[in-house]
């Protein structure tokens, strides 16, 4: 029989968990079966900058967890590390596909994203998108270009009738 003083510590992990999973942005979960120190490392240093975490954690408590914060669906098998996204989801999700990239070793199992289980593709669907600051500069290039296609046309509508 499990040791009360065990199995109060586990379900501290479990709400300690649960409690970042709640507030998190993005949650995803991806096999490290063949990543040395070095890697983890660095990787844990890059997810850092866009204010993540890299968690490894029994797959007991990981699903315990989810199952707390009312997330299913997401298959929990084998060595799984937790990445959790605090502030953004499109920061993380595109540092571990470009680990994925170089890596082939590196898989994506699934995550949530803002509340929604999502498949390993659908992440790396996402992950390939521009970031944010792209995608505005992207809108207002295209604004910027109709609004000028616009005057332009105004002005020779406006030749036209002098000419005429």
């Amino acid at each position: 029989m499990a040791n009360a003083k065990i199995i109060n510590k586990k379900e501290e992990e479990v709400n300690a968990l649960a409690e970042k999973i709640k507030d998190a942005k993005l949650i995803l979960l991806a096999e490290y079966r063949g990543i040395n120190v070095e890697d983890v490392t660095q990787l844990r240093a890059t997810l850092r900058k866009s204010n993540s975490e890299y968690k490894i954690t029994k797959n007991n408590i990981t699903r315990r967890a989810l199952e707390k914060c009312g997330i299913e669906g997401i298959e929990i098998e084998g060595p799984l590390a937790i990445i959790i996204g605090h502030d953004d989801y499109l920061g993380p999700a595109k540092a571990i596909y470009e680990y994925t990239k170089e890596h082939d070793f590196y898989k994506i199992k699934g995550g949530v994203v803002e509340g929604k289980v999502m498949t390993a593709e659908e992440i790396v669907t996402l992950a390939k998108l521009p970031s944010r600051e792209t995608l505005i500069g992207m809108l207002a290039g295209g604004l910027l270009g109709t609004i000028s296609k616009f005057a332009v046309a105004l002005d020779q509508v406006r030749l036209q009738k002098e000419v005429a």
